[in-house]
């Protein structure tokens, strides 16, 4: 991790580089001070001079100390005498015990605090400009969070650099757009649902009506008692799946145990049951009789359901052969474990390659294939939905020899 990234970092930089730059300067004036003090001190050169003023002796002084007389200097003169200079011991009154000289303390005080406020004020300058783009950045931040909480879902943040603000700047415009996708997914389910409700209900009060008149025959009353009893079962199923669609869009998808506790679960006798209801050929591959999914066993059984369900339906009555699920274990890829294939083929008309995709929208349907009985335009987008709930995700492509083929892949949660 660059240390750029990090903020406090960066400020705790800042700020050590100020005080390091601070005590170089006053370290360099307290050097310029102590050579101008160097300076002015006497030379190293004795001259001796008689009581005329005449130069009697001149030469470099050799000083020496002697412990407890001063200073002495020996002096050659010009006769070639040597002449002996001592200074005595300067006189110094008794040390004053501490805190008795009032103006030492103030003069120590002024000066010590005059050093403190330079220094602060030097490091006030320096933090300055890193505090103010800080702080910046976090009304920036400040403002686009109110204007999001009063409605504006649109509002988004704008990511500059690579520390924890930008982080916290990019986290918010991911999770503000799962926000606004969530409630548009709902508004558009509100508005589907309301539509497809419709539906069953207007058939539902026709035969009624057909029904209370009293002009049909007893086999006409018992085809609109088992037509109503097809609506009723098409509103039960579009009101299960409107709520299962809900659910797993409401739950948390981090989260495990949001829906429910994972067990380990025979996709192979899931599978065998489903297909078993449809008239569909099952083929296990490999070492799938042996190995166990750890899931949701009713949401799988929706998946297998559904799926099934869907090839059935435009496979048709005259298809040729029956649906054909395969399921099938290999070692995942990356992170250990088992990966899960379940495929489903029919044989119908299969699916374009404009539609591959669009056909795990919530509501969606094929051209031509809206008012086809049965089927209320959820059951592939709840197959995505569950399968992407155990860490995996369905495809859609071509079967060979003609017909759709849906590939699921499944890993344990």
């Amino acid at each position: 991790m660059r240390l750029h990234q990090h903020l406090y970092l960066r400020i705790w930089l800042a700020l050590t580089a100020v005080i390091l730059l601070m005590t170089l300067l006053l370290g360099w004036l307290w050097r310029i001070q102590w050579e101008h003090e160097r300076a002015q001190r006497p030379g190293g050169v004795v001259v001796l001079r008689d009581a005329s003023g005449q130069e009697i002796g001149r030469a470099e002084a050799r000083r020496q100390r002697v412990p407890g007389q001063g200073v002495e200097f020996q002096v050659p003169m010009a006769d070639g005498q040597m002449l002996t200079i001592q200074l005595p011991r300067p006189h110094r009154p008794p040390k004053k015990p501490p805190g008795i000289d009032p103006y030492r303390i103030i003069q120590s005080f002024w000066g010590f605090t005059a050093l403190l406020l330079l220094i602060a004020v030097a490091v006030a300058l320096g933090a300055y400009p890193v505090v103010r783009r800080l702080t910046q950045r976090l009304e920036a931040l400040q403002q686009g969070v109110e204007r999001w909480g009063t409605g504006q879902l649109d509002t988004r943040l704008p990511v500059q650099g690579q520390d924890e603000v930008a982080f916290l700047a990019e986290r918010f415009n991911a999770a503000a757009d799962r926000v606004q996708a969530l409630l548009a997914s709902h508004k558009a389910l509100l508005a589907n649902a309301s539509h497809e409700l419709r539906s069953p209900l207007a058939r539902i009060r026709m035969g009624m009506e057909l029904l209370r008149s009293g002009a049909s025959d007893a086999q006409a009353r018992e085809r609109q008692l088992q037509a109503m009893a097809r609506n009723i079962a098409e509103l039960d199923e579009l009101i299960d799946e409107i709520l299962l669609a809900s659910r797993l869009d409401l739950t948390d998808p981090t989260d495990p145990g949001a829906l429910g506790t994972p067990e380990d679960v025979d996709v192979v006798g899931l599978a065998a049951e489903e297909c078993a209801r449809v008239d569909a050929t099952l083929d296990v591959a490999g070492d799938a009789p042996q190995a166990l999914l750890r899931g949701y066993p009713r949401l799988l059984r929706r998946l297998l359901r559904n799926l099934l369900e869907n090839a059935r339906r435009h496979a048709g009555p005259q298809a040729t052969e029956p649906v054909r699920c395969t399921v099938s274990v290999r070692p995942a890829a990356a992170g250990g474990g088992w990966r899960w294939e379940i495929t489903v083929a029919d044989r119908g008309p299969g699916v374009p390659d404009a539609f591959k995709e669009r056909v795990f929208e919530p509501f969606f349907r094929l051209p031509g294939q809206s008012e086809r009985e049965g089927g209320v335009g959820l059951g592939l987008a709840l197959v995505r939905a569950i399968a992407r709930r155990h860490r995996g995700d369905v495809r859609c492509t071509d079967r060979p020899g003609g017909g759709a083929c849906f590939v699921v892949e499944l890993m344990s949660v």
